[in-house]
């Protein structure tokens, strides 16, 4: 008797195992790792924006700096 409730046992213990804690285990980690990329792809588009922003403003700040140098003039009759 002891014998039939000690192999059922290790059979709902084995079936737990792998039935439930192996996968969950497995889609947590793939989550996760889901989670780290698209936190990568993230950053990095930021900071292609940053890279982006700084250099249209250095072009601004040169196109303004060479309109301001610009003198309008009359011609004289």
């Amino acid at each position: 008797m002891k014998f039939v409730l000690f192999a059922i046992l290790i059979y709902l213990l084995y079936q737990f195992i792998f039935n439930l804690l192996i996968p969950v285990y497995r889609t947590a980690r793939k989550i996760k790792k889901g989670f780290r990329e698209m936190h990568e792809r993230m950053n990095q588009q930021f900071q292609q924006q940053q890279d982006n922003s700084s250099s249209a403003s250095t072009n601004a700040t040169r196109s303004q700096t060479a309109a301001s140098d610009y003198i309008d003039f009359e011609e004289i009759k």
